[in-house]
């Protein structure tokens, strides 16, 4: 069973989920049973993800091509959300130089403030939420190319 406790205009809400289905959700929020009718939509499809052999045997990489910077030709790489909440801060700006481990967003998740960090060295290309944005987990936040 999960359970959740959201706050709506000041009035908390305790919501646990009992059981869950392609069609339904049975739920109590505050105690009080409720059945959720789920709206069927098509899931994403998602691209496999392909390893080159190198990477699949673990061969690591030598530290003339870690260091290498961006080229214009570099994959972009997302910096996703660690969890759901709500986008307090932006510390970057599109064009901006970061540092993997850098503070890129200020993310509010269970009354704490998350920071949200670059997950590798680049220049910010997009940046893809606003401040008071809610996020899931796994959302992705910036662009890094």
């Amino acid at each position: 069973m999960k359970e959740f406790t959201y706050k709506i205009n000041g009035k908390e809400y305790k919501v646990a989920i009992e059981q869950e289905n392609e069609n339904n959700i049975e739920l109590k929020v505050n105690g009080k049973p409720y059945t959720v009718e789920v709206e069927n939509k098509p899931a994403p499809k998602l691209a496999p993800v392909k390893k080159s052999a190198a990477a699949s045997k673990g061969a690591a990489t030598s530290a003339s091509t870690a260091a290498a910077p961006p080229t214009a030709s570099s994959p972009k790489k997302a910096v996703k959300s660690p969890l759901p909440g709500t986008i307090i801060d932006i510390k970057v700006e599109v064009g901006d130089s970061v540092k993997k481990g850098q503070t890129v967003i200020i993310l509010e998740a269970m009354k704490m403030e998350n920071n949200v960090n670059a997950s590798c060295d680049g220049v910010v290309t997009k940046i893809l939420v606003n401040k008071s944005d809610t996020v899931g987990e796994g959302d992705n936040l910036i662009e890094i190319g």
